[in-house]
């Protein structure tokens, strides 16, 4: 590979965090598939607890109210698991899978800035913008940064 070339580089890097984001995110989705089938395994859960109560309907009514709440207990669960559990677990997931691809697409332009041979002052810039918001630094913050460094070098 031409390591002087930043287009090849860019190219190169851009499949490769490609392939490394696709493989990251399969967790995620296997997640959010089994979310998305929890709420038909309690209502199969509660169907075949109905078919046991009405199995059992000449038993007093205590019992068949027992039976019954049973059944439902297995859509509650499956309901429950999904949407309050193994769901927001599955987003969850994604979301931080995402966070460190934004944070792999800033190293790439960052390095490939300085490939373009762009001044260092110019290629933190460019990490700063490829920064996501909620962690981005201000032009004050990177200010009192440098000066830490200067006062640490002297």
């Amino acid at each position: 590979m031409n390591y002087d070339d930043p287009h090849q580089v860019e190219e190169v890097l851009d499949k490769r965090m490609e392939t490394t984001q696709n493989h990251a995110l399969h967790s995620g989705h296997a997640l959010q598939v089994i979310a998305d089938a929890l709420p038909a395994l309690g209502i199969v859960a509660a169907v075949l607890g109905v078919i046991k109560t009405m199995g059992s309907i000449d038993q007093p009514p205590e019992i068949l109210g027992e039976m019954i709440g049973g059944a439902l207990v297995g859509t509650f669960l499956g309901v429950f698991l999904a949407y309050g559990l193994v769901g927001p677990f599955a987003t969850r997931v994604m979301s931080v899978v995402e966070d460190d691809g934004h944070f792999y697409t800033l190293i790439r332009e960052v390095l490939v800035a300085n490939l373009h041979n762009h001044p260092a002052n110019i290629c933190i810039e460019v990490g700063r913008q490829n920064t996501p918001h909620h962690v981005r630094p201000s032009f004050t913050d990177l200010e009192e940064a440098l000066r830490a460094l200067k006062q640490a070098a002297a």
